[in-house]
């Protein structure tokens, strides 16, 4: 039996080596655009490689029915990966957070010992080649190349992933071989990923980092809190709180509602606290510039920032400073609003939501509904997690029942 699996990152790899176990006799090949293969799994985690989350579970991930990863998390769990690995020789160092790193702290460690297995297993590779489309004939797959056909295949395998990261050569090609065999697909969009605002003072701000409270309010009803890093940019907003709160926020700009956040510089204190310390501040110097004293709770950079917004002068005394300017300062770093218009876009995002409706994949063996033979796994789909390693998760869950499938006789 004879088996196409297109894109080789975490999703196809799997899918191939488990596919190859279950059924010595299968000729594979492995497909991919790149000149290597795990192009993405290198670039995740900063090049430390985020493999997976020790603690992942169905409400880690995100899409029109999330419900669907659940039997695939339960098939392919985390010591089910950590045995995976075991096999080819990666040993793994997991976090208290449950964020899971090879203990090589590189990720060049992980696709090199993938690599070899794909090598001792005799799965072909078909490097720096571009699959423009697929049809089926006579009850066999032909694969389409820019300049060439490769025919024979009794199944196929798309696990090429969607647009996040074009500079790794990610496309969208995938929906659009499923399209063709009459699969439909969700809009898809950035995720994990930078957001745009049209604060005005975005270019003053940029470079200042701080641990906050971000929540989201779209048509102006509260949807999501989450607390972490916040990175003010030029563009806009960055941290790894707004990377997570944007696979709320980035679907909701798609049908043009409105998107906001807001930002509580200090989520370990209430505004009462708050404003207990800035009114000990001012009361403490009474001759000083309030300014001044205001770097005593936030940074240089923000300080005069923070009178702007707020429109007070900054060369009134401590003293000069009456209450009314004292709660809009408070409002200010507690309860600040930003306009959310865009994201950083694919080129800056860590995955890609939207894709091949899940609820045309069957979801124990990954199998289309629409056409026999034909299987997904990985980004392709309308499944995305959040981040620290459950997308990576996924794709590994969904590569290996999508191989165990591979390897059944037709």
């Amino acid at each position: 039996m004879k088996i196409a699996i297109i894109g080789a990152g975490a999703a196809g790899i799997m899918a191939a080596l488990t596919a190859k176990k279950e059924n010595k006799n299968l000729e594979i090949e492995l497909f991919d655009i790149n000149d290597a293969i795990g192009k993405k799994i290198l670039a995740s985690g900063n090049g430390r490689c985020n493999i997976s989350n020790e603690k992942c579970q169905v409400s880690n991930y995100i899409g029109e029915n999330p419900n669907f990863v659940e039997y695939a998390l339960k098939q392919f769990d985390f010591n089910s990966f950590k045995k995976f690995c075991k096999t080819i020789g990666l040993y793994l160092d997991i976090k208290e957070d449950g964020k899971v790193y090879p203990l090589s702290n590189e990720a060049k460690s992980v696709t090199t010992l993938l690599q070899s297995e794909l090598k001792s297993l005799e799965i072909k590779l078909i490097l720096k080649t571009k699959v423009e489309s697929i049809r089926k004939e006579n009850g066999k797959f032909v694969v389409v190349s820019e300049d060439k056909e490769f025919k024979d295949y009794d199944k196929v395998l798309i696990s090429s992933g969607l647009a996040a990261a074009p500079q790794l050569n990610a496309t969208e090609d995938g929906v659009d071989i499923a399209s063709s065999f009459g699969h439909s697909f969700n809009p898809t969009y950035p995720s994990l990923v930078g957001l745009h605002t049209n604060f005005e003072y975005n270019n003053r701000l940029q470079g200042v980092k701080k641990e906050a409270s971000v929540t989201l309010f779209i048509d102006g009803q509260k949807e999501q809190e989450i607390t972490g890093d916040v990175l003010f940019t030029k563009y806009g907003l960055s941290g790894f709180a707004i990377l997570d709160i944007s696979q709320y926020a980035v679907p909701a700009l798609l049908f043009y509602q409105d998107v906001q956040v807001s930002i509580n510089l200090f989520p370990n204190y209430s505004r009462n606290e708050v404003l207990g310390m800035l009114e000990s501040l001012f009361n403490s110097s009474k001759d000083k510039e309030a300014v001044e004293l205001l770097v005593g709770i936030v940074s240089n950079k923000l300080a005069p920032i923070i009178f702007d917004i707020c429109n007070i002068d900054k060369n009134l005394k401590a003293n000069e400073i009456n209450a009314k300017q004292i709660r809009a300062i408070v409002n200010t770093l507690t309860n600040n609003r930003f306009k959310v218009t865009d994201t950083q876009g694919f080129k800056h995002a860590e995955a890609s939501g939207g894709g091949i409706r899940v609820d045309e994949v069957d979801n124990k063996t990954y199998e289309s509904k629409k056409c026999e033979g034909l299987f997904f796994a990985g980004e392709v789909l309308d499944i995305v997690g959040n981040r620290g390693g459950f997308n990576l998760q996924f794709a590994w869950a969904s590569g290996f029942l999508a191989g165990k499938s591979l390897a059944k006789g037709k």
